[in-house]
């Protein structure tokens, strides 16, 4: 089975080697047929702290690494301005 890979925003770098990536996905209503977006933060272990808030980046799927991080830093996408 293939790694999830996600593409989201950085919006916390405060602890050390993780970040919070928010993930937004774009849906359907299932009643009302409207499109919605729907966000989801992710810790995500980052080794050498590279990102920073802002940053676009791509996270992969992984072993646990701790009681909340799941995944883990694949590339930074875009740097922030």
């Amino acid at each position: 089975m293939p790694k999830k890979v996600k593409q989201g925003t950085v919006v916390s770098d405060k602890m050390d080697k993780t970040v919070v990536v928010q993930v937004a996905e774009h849906k359907t209503h299932k009643k009302y047929k409207k499109a919605m977006i729907f966000t989801k933060n992710y810790k995500v272990h980052d080794e050498n702290n590279t990102s920073k808030v802002g940053d676009v980046v791509s996270i992969v799927e992984s072993r646990p690494l701790s009681s909340s991080v799941r995944f883990v830093l694949d590339k930074i996408v875009e740097e922030a301005k």
